[in-house]
């Protein structure tokens, strides 16, 4: 049985930028594919047996055939509509406006002046005078200066703001009662998908009536939004580009 010889390093480098570049390929002159729904923890949360919605009798509804509003149903006028189970559906309020300003200076001046000599020493350094070159003594042997400066400042401005409202689902419930949601958007524009994703960590008590919660309610939130297509594509660098800004040391 023959073996096949090892790939080399750069070999497998090809390989795997080209394998990376086949789902690009198979999007030339067409729109880029969205994500199947159903594929999803959202959906196997919303449709799996054991969490489904029981079904209980109409005790609303009397013996004459009137509806009345003490029932069970989700839909009563004194039911709690917030989200509380594992397939229960949620609105995620983002409404990020930062603004962060940093101004810094920093300065340092140093100077340093040294100066050594042997006037007397059992008469040596007069001795040495003799036999010194014209200038030249004891009593000044060595003289040294030094001086730095130092100047430095920085400035950052940064400003974002992203307003958005997006659908979650309760996909677990910890021991403590905190419900984990996870929640994605998809928006196709021409050749231009947007994507939105959201994660985290909730406190029942912290959904609102509406069945909101506000995004810095969420614990280890997790929140992306970007895209992919043709804009996205053009302003990504090719992979030629990113592989030599990591290996390239100027």
């Amino acid at each position: 049985m023959t073996r096949l010889p090892p790939l080399l390093p750069g070999t497998l480098c090809l390989l795997l930028i080209a394998l990376s570049g086949c789902g690009r390929v198979r999007e030339i002159g067409r729109a880029p594919e969205m994500t199947d729904p159903l594929a999803g923890d959202e959906f196997r949360a919303m449709t799996e047996v054991s969490y489904a919605t029981p079904s209980f009798p109409d005790e609303g509804t009397s013996q004459t055939g009137l509806a009345s509003l003490w029932t069970t149903r989700q839909n009563s006028l004194i039911s709690d509509s917030r989200a509380s189970e594992r397939g229960d559906i949620l609105t995620v309020v983002i409404e990020i406006d930062d603004k962060a300003e940093f101004q810094n200076s920093s300065g340092r001046t140093r100077s340093a002046s040294d100066t050594a000599g042997i006037p007397n020493m059992m008469g040596i350094p007069q001795r040495l005078d003799k036999i010194l070159p014209e200038g030249a003594s004891m009593d000044s042997l060595a003289e040294a200066k030094s001086s730095s400066t130092y100047k430095g400042s920085g400035n950052i401005s940064r400003r974002e703001k992203l307003t958005l409202r997006v659908a979650a689902t309760v996909i677990g419930t910890l021991a403590n009662g905190v419900l984990r949601i996870q929640g994605s958007q998809e928006v196709r524009v021409n050749n231009e998908v947007r994507e939105l994703t959201v994660s985290g960590f909730v406190r029942p008590s912290d959904i609102g009536r509406r069945n909101e919660i506000a995004y810095d309610r969420i614990a280890g939130a997790r929140i992306s939004y970007g895209g992919r297509g043709t804009i996205s594509d053009a302003q990504r660098p090719r992979y030629g580009q990113q592989i030599a800004d990591i290996i390239l040391p100027y």
